[in-house]
């Protein structure tokens, strides 16, 4: 070979590889939470770095026969990427995870849920003039193929994909150890080496004996919270209503000036409630199911390793001991409810691994039943008024009423438990335009602090909180309305992405809150607690509450007196509660 294709060679491969290199170890401090400099990591990080670098860029190659467009093309997605790490930093107070990476495709999927976080304007140009450069060398510059033959392309791409893999070989075998706390973790590693890093982790199947023993074994004697025999052979179980509710907290708590009747049902039923107090939750915005899988299995995210950050993703597989699974032996009738495809998250699989009976999704609303971007938390209280109805045996022949029902003749006695997840307070929330209602209520001197977008991004979320308030306080009606007693358990998953709100106005603490409340007279309302209850003892805090209330019901009826049995009241509600809701209706 003569030197002038020797010189040509090595401008159109090793030139744009060398190029491309360099500006990616200079691009890598734009990653937020910024990772340590080179000179302060292990060596093997850097050796993973460019390892990684020269084996992505010989498969381009290998595709594309192109040094300069291989070079661009990388460069370009390490620079999505880095974005992609920037915005889950701002929104979620997490770096990008190695499992993120699978997002990309739900953001295909689902739009709307990821696409205007990373920056809708920036996505659009992007997606423009990347696919613009990609056509113009596409077009301009030539196959190596054609200008030195298959021979000489493919000798090209083995010594970079060699030298690659060599250097990449040699940096896994010394890879530091991780700690599995994301931030510490890619500060330490640096990017390339971090998503090693956790990619290589070891993952084992779940150990069911994390799970609380009440949810384990509950008809063990031996299981604290165990329900015996003698209470399985009571009807005393109450219908069981449990909501997972879209970012929901109490942000008075945050903002004080904020109005202080934003939640009626709320403040009502926090005095009425058997618990309820702030829940600490394992996430910040967003990553709903962490949440998810902490309530009903009851064990701690931590405690989960590698599989803390997709938790479904081993259950989809595996099931274990869980709420679902302990209430089914005790003979409840167990149904999820979420309006949204049963596909986001897996869903379709967990939930009947977990023990539901029935999956409802979005596939059961219409468009009509949509509040803003997502089904309304009103659909979705009728939902579970038609579910409570249908399972009690109840005739809707008019007008919802107070007071007892006439049962159909196939009355079901099963109990039912209804695990609610719902979607209409999820954002982004600066897509959905704010009403002049809610944008007058927020105070003056809170909006002052505020730009225009992001004052309008607060009242849209404080008006679907509202809404949820209000969803409480119908599937409290609901409840009280049925033969059956009844328990309800609501909670937020997470607090709402609102970055530009809280860097304005600061941060709020990032736990959320939660009740438990009961429809059984012979509850008496605890006092409410200012230490945050973990997200992974509520499930057995509730579990603990049924089989505790089995004995005080019984004890509670014989010392009924003739004067309540007559006073107006609802089907399994308290006196007050009957009061109550005939003045509602």
């Amino acid at each position: 070979m003569t030197l002038e294709p020797v010189l040509m060679l090595t401008l159109q491969v090793g030139v744009p590889a060398l190029l491309s290199l360099l500006l990616s170890l200079a691009c890598e401090p734009l990653v937020q939470p910024r990772p340590a400099p080179f000179r302060q990591r292990s060596r093997a990080t850097l050796s993973i770095h460019v390892g990684t670098w020269l084996v992505l860029y010989a498969l381009a190659l290998l595709v594309l026969q192109r040094g300069w467009l291989s070079a661009g093309l990388l460069n370009v997605l390490y620079l999505v990427v880095i974005q992609s790490c920037r915005s889950k930093w701002d929104s979620l107070k997490e770096p990008f995870l190695v499992q993120d990476f699978e997002y990309f495709l739900d953001a295909i999927r689902h739009p709307r849920l990821y696409v205007p976080f990373f920056g809708l304007g920036l996505a659009i140009a992007a997606s423009t003039s990347g696919a613009a450069a990609f056509l113009a060398f596409l077009w301009w510059e030539p196959s190596l193929v054609t200008t030195h033959g298959a021979l000489v392309w493919f000798l090209c791409v083995a010594s970079i994909g060699g030298s690659g893999a060599l250097l990449l070989g040699t940096g896994l075998t010394r890879l530091p150890s991780v700690t599995l706390d994301p931030q510490t973790d890619l500060h330490r590693h640096g990017m390339i080496s971090y998503f090693w890093a956790y990619g290589l982790y070891p993952t084992e199947p779940l150990d069911p004996s994390l799970v609380p023993d009440c949810l384990r074994e509950p008809l063990s004697a031996a299981s604290p919270g165990s329900l015996s025999g003698e209470s399985l052979a009571s009807e005393s179980l109450p219908n069981m209503v449990i909501v997972q509710s879209e970012a929901f907290f109490d942000p008075r708590e945050w903002q004080p000036d904020l109005p202080r009747d934003l939640l009626p049902n709320w403040d009502r039923m926090r005095m009425q409630a058997l618990a309820s107090g702030p829940l600490r939750v394992p996430v910040w915005g967003a990553n709903t199911v962490r949440s998810e899988a902490a309530f009903l299995t009851g064990i701690d995210n931590a405690a989960l390793g590698m599989h803390r950050f997709m938790p479904y993703r081993p259950m989809a597989r595996q099931a274990i001991p869980n709420l679902v699974s302990a209430l089914k032996q005790v003979g409840y009738r167990c149904v999820a409810l979420h309006p949204y495809p049963a596909s986001f998250y897996d869903r379709e699989r967990v939930m009947p691994m977990l023990g539901f009976d029935e999956f409802i999704d979005i596939s059961s609303f219409d468009v009509a039943d949509r509040d803003g971007q997502y089904i309304s938390d009103k659909a979705v209280a009728r939902k579970v008024h038609e579910l409570l109805a249908q399972g009690s045996g109840v005739q809707e022949t008019g007008p919802r009423e107070t007071g007892p029902k006439e049962r159909g003749p196939q009355e079901n006695e099963q109990p039912l438990m209804v695990f609610v997840i719902t979607m209409e307070n999820h954002g982004p929330l600066h897509l959905e335009p704010a009403s002049s209602k809610w944008r007058n209520r927020i105070p003056h001197h809170i909006e002052a602090r505020l730009q225009q977008r992001d004052a309008d991004t607060l009242s849209v979320y404080l008006r679907h909180l509202h809404n949820a308030d209000s969803m409480l306080g119908e599937l409290r009606d609901s409840l009280i309305e049925q033969p059956r007693h009844g328990l309800l358990c609501w909670y937020g998953d997470h607090v709402p992405i609102m970055e530009a709100v809280y860097e304005s106005l600061g941060e709020p603490s990032g736990d959320t809150h939660y009740l438990v409340w009961s429809t059984r007279d012979a509850c008496q309302p605890t006092t409410m607690t200012t230490t945050p209850t973990k997200i992974e003892c509520l499930a057995q805090r509730l579990w603990q509450d049924l089989a505790q209330r089995q004995t005080l019901r019984d004890q509670a009826e014989s010392h009924q007196t003739e004067s309540e049995r007559t006073a107006p009241r609802a089907a399994h509600g308290t006196q007050q509660q009957g009061f109550e809701l005939q003045e509602q209706q």
